[in-house]
Formats: C-alpha cells, sequence, structure tokens
C-alpha cells in the first residue's frame, strides 16, 4: 500500500531500540537495492523477449519477492514502502506492450520492457543487437559449418514455416480442384453437344411440323417468334454448307502438310484466336437476330413499324449468314491443320500439341482474373473440347475416305493424346490459376451449379454468366465432313434408287441423333435437378461438399 504522508509517523518519539533502528535503515537500503535490481533485470532481460507472457512472468516474481518480508515488520517501518504496478503501453507491437511503475517515497518512475519505447522500437534494437554482435569474426570455417549442421532446418533463411492455410491452398491445387474443373468442363462439353444434337433434331422437326400445318389448313399465318428462329436458323445452315461444298479440302490439305513443324504451329494458333473472336461475335448477332424475329412476330401488320422490323430482320439475318459462314471455314481449316499433322511422317502432332498447349499455359496463368472471368474461361475451354470432337470427326471422315492399311489403331492412340493434352493442360491452368488468384475449389461448384440452373431453364441472377454456345458452324462442319461418306456408300444404281438410299440413310441417322439426343438431354436434366437440391442442402448446413 501507498502512504500518503509522513507526518504521523515523525510526531511519535522513536523507541529506545538501537538495534531495530539500526536494522530498519539497512533493510530498506538492501529492499530498495533488491527492487532497483530486479526492474534492471526485467528492463535488460525482456527488451528482446519474445512476447508479453515472459515478461508477464518476470512481473509477478518481482512483486512476489518484495511481498515476502513479514507483514510485522512492515508495519513497524517508519519510511514509505516500495510498490510495483503494471500498465499498458502503446508502443513495440512486436514484444509485450507493458510496464513497470516502481513507486518510492512519492516518485514514480517507470521502468519500460521495451528500451526506450518512445523512440526506439524492438525491431530496431534486434538490428542493434546483431549489427553489435560481431561473433563471426572468432569462429572457424569448420564452426560455423557445423553450427548450421547441428542447428535448425538449411532452407529456413528462404523458406517461412507453414500454417493450416498454406496446407488447404496445396492440398486444393493438387487435388480438390482438378476434379472440380475437369467435372464442370465435361458438364459443359454435354451441354454444347446437347444444343449440337438440338439443331440437327429439334429445328428439323419443328420446320417440318410447320410446312405440314401449312399444307393441311392451306392458310398462311404469321410466323412465331419460335418460327422465325428456326427459319433463320436453317436459312443460316443451308447457306454454310453449300459454301464448305465448294471449297477443295485436298488441296488446302495438301498446302498444309508441305509446311513446317513450325509454320503448323502458327497456322492453328492463328485459327484457334479467330475461332474464339468469330465464337464471341455471332453470339452477339444471333441475339440480334432473335430480337429482331421476337418484335416482327409481336408488332402489328401493314404498319410503318412492321416494315422497320422486316428491314432490320434480314440485315440481320445477312450479317448472321455471313458471319456464320466465316466461322466455318475457320473451323474447317483448322480442323484440315489437325489432320495434316496427324498423319504427318514427321510426327508433327505432339511437337504441334505441346507447344501448343503450354503457350496457353504461360499466356493465362501468370495473370490476374476475377472470379467471373474464370467463370468465362471455363465455358471458353467446354466449347473447345467441342471443338476439337469436330476436328476428330473430321479425321475420322478423312480416314475412311482416303486411308490404306490399317489406321485404326494409331488413329486411336492419336486421339487419346490429343484428349490428355487437352484435359491436363486445363486442370494445370485452371489450378494454379486459381492459386495465384484466391479462387477456393468451391467456386467451381457454384459454376457448376450455374450452369445446371440453365440446363434447367432457371433464371439466373446475371446473364453473362451463361454458358452461349452456337453450333451452326460446327454443324455446318460436320455435314460437309460426312456428305461424302454416305456419298461413297450409295449404290450406282439408277436415280430412284438413290433418292430411296438417301432418304433411308437420312433416316437412320435422324433417328440415331434423336434417340442421342433425348438420352443426353434426359441425364443432363436428371443431374442438374439433383446437383441444384445439393447445393441448396448445403447451403443449409444438410451437406457437407
Amino acid at each position: 500500500m501507498r502512504h500518503g504522508s509522513t507526518a504521523p509517523l515523525a510526531a511519535e518519539p522513536p523507541q529506545p531500540q538501537p538495534s531495530l533502528s539500526n536494522s530498519i535503515p539497512h533493510r530498506r537500503k538492501k529492499r530498495k537495492r533488491r527492487v532497483a535490481a530486479t526492474s534492471t533485470s526485467i528492463s535488460s532481460e525482456t527488451s528482446f523477449a519474445n512476447g508479453s507472457d515472459q515478461l508477464k512472468n518476470r512481473i509477478h516474481d518481482a512483486a512476489v519477492e518484495c511481498e515476502q518480508e513479514p507483514k510485522a515488520e512492515q508495519s513497524k517501518a517508519t519510511y514509505p514502502l516500495v510498490e510495483l504496478r503494471q500498465r499498458s503501453v502503446k508502443g513495440g507491437e512486436s514484444l509485450g506492450n507493458s510496464v513497470v511503475t516502481a513507486v518510492d517515497a512519492g516518485d514514480v518512475t517507470e521502468v519500460c520492457s521495451i528500451a526506450a519505447a518512445t523512440s526506439e522500437t524492438a525491431e530496431s534494437l534486434e538490428l542493434k543487437r546483431v549489427l553489435e554482435d560481431d561473433w563471426i569474426s572468432n569462429k572457424s570455417p569448420m564452426s560455423y559449418f557445423f553450427e548450421k549442421v547441428y542447428n535448425g532446418n538449411s532452407v529456413w533463411s528462404t523458406t517461412i514455416i507453414g500454417d493450416e492455410k498454406g496446407r488447404e491452398r496445396v492440398y486444393d491445387t493438387i487435388f480438390r480442384l482438378p476434379w472440380r474443373c475437369e467435372l464442370l468442363i465435361d458438364v459443359g462439353f454435354f451441354v454444347c453437344f446437347n444444343s449440337f444434337l438440338s439443331l440437327l433434331t429439334v429445328m428439323p422437326t419443328r420446320m417440318l411440323m410447320t410446312v405440314w400445318r401449312l399444307l393441311k389448313t392451306r392458310k398462311f399465318n404469321r410466323p412465331s417468334t419460335i418460327e422465325f428462329s428456326d427459319f433463320s436458323c436453317f436459312l443460316i445452315l443451308a447457306c454454310g454448307v453449300t459454301v464448305l461444298q465448294q471449297i477443295d479440302i485436298s488441296l488446302i490439305y495438301h498446302m498444309i502438310r508441305g509446311q513446317a513443324t513450325i509454320k503448323l504451329y502458327v497456322i492453328y494458333n492463328v485459327l484457334e484466336i479467330f475461332d474464339k473472336l468469330c465464337q464471341n461475335f455471332i453470339g452477339d448477332v444471333l441475339q440480334m437476330l432473335f430480337h429482331s424475329a421476337e418484335e416482327l412476330a409481336r408488332c402489328p401488320p401493314e404498319t410503318q413499324s412492321m416494315r422497320f422490323w422486316i428491314r432490320r430482320f434480314i440485315s440481320d439475318q445477312v450479317l448472321a449468314v455471313v458471319t456464320s459462314i466465316v466461322h466455318s471455314v475457320i473451323l474447317l481449316v483448322q480442323a484440315i491443320t489437325l489432320s495434316a499433322c496427324i498423319v504427318s511422317h514427321y510426327n508433327a502432332l505432339p511437337a504441334l500439341l505441346v507447344s501448343n498447349n503450354f503457350a496457353e499455359i504461360k499466356s493465362y496463368v501468370f495473370k490476374g482474373y476475377s472470379k467471373d472471368n474464370v467463370h468465362s474461361m471455363v465455358y471458353s475451354d467446354s466449347i473447345e473440347r467441342f471443338h476439337i470432337s469436330a476436328f476428330i470427326l473430321f479425321v475420322l471422315a478423312q480416314n475412311i475416305l482416303e486411308a490404306e492399311g490399317p489406321w485404326f489403331i494409331s488413329f486411336i492412340s492419336n486421339i487419346l493424346l490429343v484428349y490428355v493434352f487437352e484435359m491436363a493442360i486445363d486442370v494445370i491452368k485452371h489450378s494454379f490459376i486459381s492459386k495465384f488468384n484466391n479462387i477456393s475449389p468451391i467456386a467451381y461448384s457454384e459454376f457448376l451449379e450455374v450452369l445446371c440452373k440453365q440446363t434447367l431453364h432457371m433464371q439466373t441472377e446475371d446473364a453473362k454468366k451463361k454458358l452461349t454456345f452456337v453450333p451452326l458452324a460446327p454443324a455446318c462442319v460436320v455435314i460437309r465432313v460426312l456428305a461424302p461418306v454416305y456419298a461413297a456408300n450409295l449404290p450406282y444404281n439408277s436415280l430412284s434408287w438413290r433418292l430411296c438410299w438417301i432418304l433411308l440413310f437420312s433416316a437412320i441417322t435422324y433417328i440415331m441423333l434423336t434417340s442421342l439426343k433425348v438420352l443426353i438431354g434426359m441425364v443432363l436434366q436428371k443431374h442438374a435437378r439433383w446437383y441444384v437440391n445439393r447445393c441448396q442442402r448445403r447451403k443449409h448446413h444438410l451437406h457437407a461438399d
């Protein structure tokens, strides 16, 4: 306790006990020396402490030592006692933010755990100690080496100790993200395939039903928005196939095959860039075309607005036809380039795949991306995977028509090589993009949920999150490639028999494509409904992802 003044003690006459009077000043000086030594040791030893816990322990020990004197002797003392207090000090974030306060005869002195806390920080003191400690000059090279051998990790000077968050990042990159990414790309591929089959099966069926209804009723009604859209897509498809029929595939093939590997790499990359540009642009063009078809179907007849929307619909239709033809030619030349690499005598396919895919990693991985950019990138990879499948179908058709000798085994091995490279590059790319941009694997599950909602025709918050795929150009390429295969198997009979065989092949193909469309569509709907329900349970903490 603190004594406010010493007047009452001075008023009492001193007792005639010389031994006690002589021992009290000696004990007081001894106690002051003990407190001073304790506070000095606290100040000197805690200036380089690692935390506030060690400082608090020393303060507690000092307080215990000061209180070990008997309370009877403290009551007889004629001088004020010493008191230790601890208070917080703002400064020195790395060490204990506390000081020891010694009160002696009303004078308050503070002994800081951080030496000169107002002027120097713990970091500056540590730097000063290291610079002043010239211990390296007193050591021999061998003692220095063996000290490094026996003390600590050899790479601690260039690395840091990790934590659980770092462990999660490593395992996310290696295990959790790759299968989520590949699952999302595969589901996106089947969504594109389903749209492609719809163009070849559902659209012709609706057009035949419209023509049959027109012939049956013999009354022309204004087409609906869907009928206008089907007519536009059919016109684009017919024009694209007609233009591609005029292209000599053999001439382009031999021109490309005669080039060196580096030229093949340049050609394929240029075509791939233009493919992505056309894919993005034709999506916007078709949106304009479908909007014009909707407005044309809703506007009142024989008005100025109807003539305006007719002109706009025609202009949008022409633009869509031209854009689709250009995109179809680019895809056809790209498929010819891949075919030339597969059948080349100097084995240009591995070189093309390695150079093209690792250039893709270099151009994508070491850049900053947002979550929406990664979302669009995954959809682009799904579309690219579908285009590669169309190219492989082209290679298969060319082998059926022109290959000699056993070719199927080599074809299968080359196709597996293409798909393995593509899958590996996509997984590596997305794993490290997510690692460098702090995107968790659960984000890919959210992307898959958005894609499943799109499959179920559910409204999403942002239209940009939808997978936009236009199957017109790939359909033109596939029809152009498969037409010679069907023509080569037609019998050399009269025209009527040939027409019958054409109708038979068309009916068989239509039935096969329709069955495949129904199967894929139902599986996608089933999977989308299951996955959306699973995500809803996870959000309500009923399911752990």
